[in-house]
């Protein structure tokens, strides 16, 4: 289970971000004292806007950011205080992720195994099952920088999952794919589930957010408009899909929220 109790992240900007955000403010508070459980053996949405603070919360989860202020745990452990166990027990795929182009599937998959401290036959496991499951296979021992854009983000995730991590955090994991490649991504979020695993997803697709997430949860301008199943939501908002009901929030501007 994952908690998150008044999260809050402040930039400070320097000059130049100043003037390209036309203001005088010295800071931006990214994310403004947010609250959610993410329960275990769910999916779990994330959605907003650009700039609406998810990627910054995402990241503060992940451990590659320190909160300005509140606490989040993931299974019991501090992300702040024990960043090393969290990042054992959790992936986070992030369409910036740039793997080196000049190495292969096969060498760069077996490093970051390397990097989470497994042993080579749980290594080799684990790349046969992914490989399979994701078509990497006959491209093994091709260099990274001659595989297509969707088999890039295939292997990104076959990297990310190599240490079968019981939390998984997808940001935005279909950005820029194919349908099919896209499809391919998505039924393999319900497969993690199938195995017990904790996701949450990032997403600007409404109708993956509908297909997957067991709850949702909206943020806009760094704060929690809204939070629940699918039902809930269109119930609270008084509309008939996920997509009317994000802009009905986005244009209300105002804060709601349902208990999980």
């Amino acid at each position: 289970m994952i908690e998150v109790k008044g999260l809050r992240k402040v930039f400070q900007l320097s000059r130049k971000q100043m003037k390209v955000n036309n203001t005088e403010e010295k800071y931006k508070v990214a994310v403004d004292g947010i609250d959610f459980i993410v329960y275990d053996n769910e999916i779990f949405g994330l959605l907003g806007p650009n700039g609406a603070g998810k990627t910054t919360t995402l990241r503060c989860m992940s451990t590659l950011i320190v909160p300005s202020g509140g606490t989040i745990s993931v299974n019991g452990h501090d992300c702040v205080k024990d960043p090393l166990e969290v990042r054992s027990q959790l992936a986070f795929l992030t369409s910036e992720l740039k793997l080196d182009t000049h190495f292969t599937p096969d060498y760069t998959t077996r490093f970051f195994g390397k990097l989470h401290n497994m042993d080579n036959n749980k290594i080799e496991t684990r790349m046969e099952y992914l490989f399979d499951y994701f078509g990497v296979t006959p491209f093994r021992y091709t260099k990274i920088g001659d595989l297509s854009t969707g088999m890039k983000q295939k292997l990104s995730i076959v990297v990310s999952l190599i240490h079968d991590p019981g939390v998984i955090i997808f940001d935005e994991p279909t950005n820029g794919l194919d349908i099919i490649t896209a499809k391919a991504v998505t039924d393999y979020l319900l497969e993690l589930k199938a195995q017990g695993k904790t996701i949450i997803l990032s997403t600007h697709m409404m109708h993956v957010a509908e297909k997957l997430c067991d709850r949702i949860g909206i943020i806009m301008d760094g704060k929690i408009k809204a939070i629940g199943t699918l039902d809930e939501i269109l119930y609270m908002v008084k509309e008939k899909n996920l997509e009317d009901a994000f802009f009905k929030l986005y244009h209300q501007g105002n804060r709601g929220e349902l208990d999980a």
